[in-house]
């Protein structure tokens, strides 16, 4: 299995990863089955896919608990990253960056998830409240306490208002630029896929230039790229995808040009390969340092996820993957 290597601190991971948040949070809840759960995380494991990608807020906090009990069994294993900063509130999130809460949060994710230490700990979103110096600061307290191995910054759902033409991820640029004079940054998580090709434009630069690791969010664009969905299907409506503005009915039928290219490139690697596999293949083509965690609920997506690693695009294909129509949605 390959192996890739996250950031300074040189944390050595699968080349793919598990996002373990459909399991209890953000996707069509009747599907959420924990003991399914678990045989995903210990196949995913098998696979080799030791990267593992939670949060306090999935849940919130069962995600955390559903991955405390495989670890129990398997720590040794894995490579457990989870995130702090977020809270849920009355119908909407809320970011928390003051330093003491930080420190109470991590207590409280080591004891879910059964563990001494949290190899990678993500602040998942800055507080407006709290110069994020501070905050970067009290986890950076952490890793000096032994309780914490690097530190990530996740810049997923972070489309903040912006001035006309400028790159979706400046702003989260700017605040790297700060938090890394602190203590360094060893791994950025940020949405990246076929459909979703913001972060080529400048983040992913960045991280190349500093080897800073990139964990590429919603690598299989929340399920589309797999060619599994129908337009039209609908989506319960817990799930996000029935707010998210290319999943109505009529931008998955404008969309469906970009799913046939990746069947087409898939039919020349033979009846093994799936969409879904190009889509992972593809990202992993961005760069040693880029590790893509698409998320599932199911043992045997989690097994064909972590196979993909074993996927060589040709010139060709990455020529015809980067000609497929761009992705057409509310805001464009």
């Amino acid at each position: 299995m390959e192996r890739r290597t996250i950031g300074a601190a040189a944390l050595e991971v699968g080349a793919v990863g598990l996002g373990c948040m459909p399991m209890s949070w953000a996707y069509t809840g009747s599907q959420r089955q924990g003991e399914r759960s678990l045989r995903t995380v210990h196949a995913a494991l098998d696979a080799g896919a030791t990267l593992l990608d939670t949060a306090d807020v999935y849940g919130p906090f069962t995600n955390e608990l559903l991955l405390g009990r495989a670890l129990k069994e398997r720590r040794g294993e894995a490579f457990v990253a989870t995130k702090v900063g977020l809270l849920v509130g009355e119908g909407h999130m809320v970011a928390n960056g003051r330093p003491g809460y930080v420190r109470r949060a991590c207590d409280a994710s080591l004891r879910r998830l059964q563990t001494e230490a949290i190899d990678l700990y993500q602040l998942h979103r800055t507080d407006p409240e709290v110069p994020v110096e501070e905050t970067w600061g009290a986890m950076a307290e952490l890793v000096a306490a032994g309780k914490v191995r690097a530190l990530g910054w996740s810049a997923v759902g972070a489309r903040a208002p912006r001035r006309p033409g400028a790159d979706l991820h400046e702003t989260t640029i700017r605040q790297l630029e700060r938090v890394q004079q602190v203590f360094p940054v060893s791994a950025v998580q940020a949405e990246l896929s076929v459909w979703s090709r913001e972060a080529l434009a400048r983040l992913l630069p960045w991280c190349e230039a500093r080897g800073v690791g990139f964990l590429a969010a919603m690598p299989l664009g929340s399920g589309f790229l797999t060619g599994t969905l129908t337009p039209g299907q609908g989506f319960e409506p817990d799930d996000a995808r029935a707010r998210h503005p290319r999943f109505t009915a009529e931008m998955m039928a404008a969309n469906q040009g970009v799913v046939a290219g990746l069947r087409r490139v898939a039919a020349r690697h033979g009846p093994g390969a799936t969409p879904a596999a190009v889509a992972l293949a593809w990202v992993l083509a961005q760069g040693r340092h880029v590790v893509p965690v698409p998320g599932t609920k199911r043992p045997e997506w989690a097994v064909a996820n972590a196979g993909a690693a074993a996927l060589r695009l040709s010139g060709r294909d990455l020529t015809e993957i980067a000609r497929l129509p761009p992705a057409l949605g509310s805001w464009d």
